[in-house]
């Protein structure tokens, strides 16, 4: 499995769960906070962190890695999630092989 096939099925997994098109939830300036002011499914951090913990869910159910992300403040960009999400997900790779 390619690195892109996992960061793309992580895209468009959380752009599910956030209720937006992943070209406003992965540009370069959006962070976290913007997420959830963009989002019409989240009204705070919690709706965010439920959409994460969905995201690694279903990581999970779909590749059998079990990601759990650090905290992160809401000036976090995406990508810099995307990225953390994605070193994760090969760390327990590894773990696992």
């Amino acid at each position: 499995m390619m690195k892109t096939d996992v960061q793309s099925y992580l895209r468009e997994k959380f752009a599910e769960h956030a209720g937006l098109p992943e070209d406003q939830l992965f540009g370069d300036d959006v962070t976290l906070a913007t997420v959830i002011a963009r989002s019409p499914r989240m009204t705070n951090s919690i709706d965010l962190m439920e959409a994460f913990a969905r995201t690694a869910n279903a990581l999970r159910k779909e590749y059998g890695a079990r990601v759990r992300l650090p905290a992160m403040p809401l000036d976090t960009p995406t990508t810099t999630v995307l990225r953390v999400f994605q070193e994760e997900f090969d760390r327990q790779r590894e773990a696992v092989a």
